[in-house]
């Protein structure tokens, strides 16, 4: 003998009958800003920072960075990040500086003696300042 078993039907989702609405784009967009350049304003400003192997290296070989050339240089990186531009070789005057651009750091530095004769690797990009 077999007994028969129950299976209730599964509950289904209440269906409504809902209009659809139809969102408008937010106000910064209808302006003809692009959301990039909206979130961008709304960042704070990012800097530079310096890996510990590049500040091993500015400071061994006698690099000094001034408040300028830190501007200089956060400019660089912002100019090569809208390019698309991922490891890029900086060069500052007398200085040599890879970056990684999405990091937004320093990944080591080298001098003018330093840099005759060096082949510079994996990099998509130079920024000369």
């Amino acid at each position: 003998m077999v007994d028969q078993v129950f299976f209730p039907n599964p509950v289904q989702p209440v269906r409504q009958d809902r209009p659809q609405s139809r969102q408008t784009p937010a106000s910064g967009t209808a302006s003809g800003s692009s959301f990039a350049s909206v979130l961008d304003a709304k960042l704070p400003a990012q800097g530079v920072k310096f890996s510990q192997h590049a500040q091993e290296r500015l400071k061994a070989r006698n690099i000094n960075l001034s408040a300028s050339d830190l501007a200089n240089l956060e400019g660089a990186v912002d100019s090569v990040a809208r390019k698309g531009g991922k490891e890029s070789l900086v060069m500052m005057g007398d200085a040599a500086l890879v970056v990684s651009i999405k990091n937004r750091t320093v990944v080591t530095a080298m001098d003018r003696t330093q840099m005759q004769g060096n082949v510079f690797t994996n990099i998509d990009s130079a920024v000369i300042i």
